[in-house]
């Protein structure tokens, strides 16, 4: 264990470049102790810790992340990996779906047909998931997403299909009620069934509610076929209505 090596001998050894230990090392994420003269000096220990990086690393966990890991936090690894693993699932049901969807299209054209209309739109749909997948990073924390992602791994098309409807038949009914006063029974009525829609994707999570609020914050940034996904949902009278309804006591 007392057994010290120089930056390109250590290099060597833990088989990564001179490069990375520097930039390790300037991010306080591997720090050696330094000889009299100045030179790097890392032992079998800092060998253990670089070990432990490179895996993180491989994860996808940013290096600050992982230096408050290792310096502080190691009671949160399991946590983080666990949230690391249903990310890195989700990754590979996206991959699954868009290999598959691909094949249909190349069994199409061999059997010497086009690639029909719902084998392309089953093409782009993926595309599109994996875009979505993308923005879920943005705006929720890695605890959100770890919840996000098993919950979907519960959800259903019919599921699916029946919160689309529900959310339909509400802004339906609210766009309808635009000229009620939003302390009214009637408008308080529409914010408690928007309250409970809500309240079922975040599981009254306060992660999952902050992340939702930051999505739509951000609406604007979206990507062109997530906006035209939510379009029917982006009247501003009907956003302004409910939020006046849900800060007013009934009336």
């Amino acid at each position: 264990m007392n057994e010290k090596y120089r930056v390109t001998e250590f290099a060597d050894l833990a088989g990564v470049t001179v490069r990375a230990l520097h930039h390790y090392d300037r991010l306080a994420v591997l720090r050696p102790k330094r000889a009299e003269s100045g030179y790097r000096l890392y032992s079998l220990r800092d060998l253990e810790r670089l070990e432990q990086i490179v895996a993180l690393k491989f994860l996808g966990l940013p290096l600050k992340e992982i230096k408050t890991l290792l310096d502080r936090e190691a009671r949160r690894l399991p946590e983080v990996l666990r949230s690391q693993r249903l990310a890195l699932e989700e990754k590979r049901r996206c991959l699954d779906q868009a290999i598959h969807a691909i094949e249909d299209a190349e069994q199409a054209i061999a059997s010497g047909e086009p690639a029909g209309v719902q084998v392309l739109a089953k093409i782009i749909e993926v595309i599109e998931m994996q875009e979505n997948n993308e923005l879920t990073k943005k705006y929720y924390s890695e605890e959100a997403q770890a919840k996000l992602a098993e919950r979907r791994q519960e959800w259903n098309p019919e599921m699916q299909a029946e919160v689309s409807r529900a959310w339909s038949e509400l802004f339906r009914d609210v766009e309808a009620a635009l000229d009620e006063d939003p302390r009214s029974e009637k408008a308080q009525a529409l914010a408690v069934r928007w309250r409970k829609l809500v309240e079922a994707f975040t599981g009254r999570d306060p992660e999952v509610s902050r992340g939702l609020g930051k999505a739509w914050a951000d609406r604007g940034n979206w990507p062109g076929g997530m906006k035209e996904q939510t379009a029917p949902f982006a009247n501003p009278k009907v956003w302004e209505f409910i939020k006046k309804a849900m800060g007013s006591p009934q009336g």
